[in-house]
């Protein structure tokens, strides 16, 4: 996906590509009427409503898709959240000499993973935060096997492993959702769709002696809005949409390991 700080300008492109496409359709559509008047719209209403269509189905599919991976991501974060306070309270089953030094790598890694998604950009991963947390998970991991190992019966603390398993996995799964978006040709069919119905909408107010702005201008002003908040559902992090509230919930657990 290309950068999404140029994202205002791309819509203002689009619009005027719209209502540019609206004014050529429309300057079509007058040559047409000029020189068969009869037969200038014959056909044009079959086509109209394929277009049309298959433009209110990519558009209804790609918003329908970018909610739903909205709402994954956020269940993620509450996941996430949650394997990591279990696996803080199974710390408790490890021997009382030995946790200090696992408590303190666990802190540094939910304070690692905290900075990781704040500083979090869609066109800017933070590379050095993903590899520190990554990092500490093995700490993590090799401070709670050496505590096992110092317990009469190590088997009593695998839970305490099996926790800690879940909360490494669980990043994961949120890198690969973070990820996941729709292939950018998708984007560029709708915006292609959105011309091509430009200029169908031009033809169609072709014949009329004075241009419509209203008309022309509002469709171009709701096919970039539409495209907008498609984008903004797909890049939770990034415009108006986020889910920056659900990571408050990550910091309430951070708060209370003090």
């Amino acid at each position: 996906m290309l950068s999404l700080t140029a994202l205002p300008l791309y819509g203002l492109t689009i619009f005027i590509a719209i209502v540019a496409g609206i004014e050529a359709g429309r300057q079509i559509g007058n040559r047409h009427l000029a020189l068969d008047p009869a037969g200038a719209r014959q056909g044009i209403g079959a086509i109209e409503g394929a277009v049309f269509g298959l433009l209110a189905l990519l558009i209804a599919f790609t918003f329908s898709g970018a909610a739903t991976r909205l709402d994954q991501r956020r269940a993620l974060i509450v996941a996430e959240t949650n394997a990591m306070g279990t696996a803080w309270l199974r710390l408790d089953l490890l021997p009382a000499s030995e946790q200090p030094a696992v408590r303190q790598a666990f802190k540094d890694y939910v304070d690692t993973r905290i900075e990781y998604y704040r500083d979090l950009r869609e066109d800017e991963l933070d590379e050095a935060a993903h590899d520190h947390a990554s990092a500490l998970q093995q700490i993590i991991w090799k401070r709670t096997i050496a505590a096992l190992q110092q317990m009469p019966t190590p088997t009593l603390g695998v839970s305490v492993l099996q926790a800690q398993n879940e909360m490494i996995d669980i990043t994961t799964t949120r890198a690969v959702a973070h990820e996941t978006h729709p292939p950018l040709v998708i984007y560029l069919m709708l915006v292609t769709m959105a011309l091509i119905s430009a200029l169908l909408i031009g033809y169609g107010m072709a014949g009329t002696k004075r241009r419509n702005w209203l008309h022309s201008l509002g469709y171009a002003a709701v096919m970039v809005c539409v495209l907008y908040v498609i984008l903004d559902f797909e890049y939770p992090r990034f415009g108006v949409i986020r889910v920056d509230y659900f990571d408050k919930i990550m910091l309430d657990l951070r708060q209370s390991m003090n």
